[in-house]
């Protein structure tokens, strides 16, 4: 998933940053108010974590910014400010979860993962769609109970798929969602085109329908309904 941290400290963004992508995530930072409302405004995440003290600003005046795109994204406090009241009146303002710190980078991955369910799988554990089942928890992906070995993008890319199943989902934003921020100044998305097709391949061996629409020009649609 794609994620945007938000936090000044520079150890603990290399902290958080290694961890999280070492679980297979793609992590944008940014160090202060003014870069995290650029990238705030620019690009759409999957979760964004947000510091509440920054250097020109309140995380809390982001997370108003967040609500006012009407952004999809998880939001999860993560402040060393423990006051009740912050915490109150962040989760008030529309943040998902608070994490005070200091917090084990495990716990803030847990919660990252549980907040991603809650939002695109109603909480499941297993996600399952027709004859697709995937256990998010060990990346694994099932395809009439066979085991489907996919790469990380791959997997990455079906995630994405069924998260926005029965939706045009652009080139770019698959772009975005996979290689982060900077893909949007990428010549071309051919890449895209390899990884979709190397994903079809896998499923139909496996006896998967053919969910996979192409929609020429635009991008593509994971369709489960007629």
């Amino acid at each position: 998933m794609k994620i945007l941290l938000i936090e000044d400290e520079i150890e603990l963004q290399k902290s958080i940053k290694q961890y999280l992508e070492m679980e297979g995530n793609v992590l944008e930072i940014a160090s202060d108010y003014s870069k995290a409302e650029q990238k705030i405004s620019l690009y759409d995440y999957d979760c964004i974590l947000v510091d509440i003290t920054l250097p020109n600003g309140s995380g809390l005046d982001l997370i108003k910014e967040i609500k006012l795109k009407k952004s999809k994204a998880g939001v999860i406090i993560i402040s060393a400010k423990n006051s009740l009241d912050d915490k109150i009146y962040g989760l008030d303002l529309g943040a998902d979860d608070y994490l005070p710190k200091p917090f084990h980078l495990s716990e803030l991955n847990s919660r990252i993962k549980a907040l991603i369910r809650r939002k695109n799988f109603d909480g499941n554990l297993e996600i399952i769609v027709n004859e697709i089942k995937i256990l998010p928890n060990e990346r694994s992906v099932f395809v009439n109970d066979k085991n489907v070995i996919l790469t990380s993008k791959e997997y990455d890319l079906l995630l994405y798929f069924i998260a926005n199943k029965n939706r045009v989902v652009s080139k770019n934003a698959l772009a975005e969602h996979l290689w982060g921020d900077n893909a949007d100044r990428l010549d071309n998305f051919d890449f895209i085109y390899n990884h979709v097709k190397n994903l079809r391949k896998k499923l139909l061996e496996k006896k998967c329908e053919d969910y996979l629409q192409t929609i020429y020009g635009i991008g593509y649609n994971f369709k489960t309904q007629e």
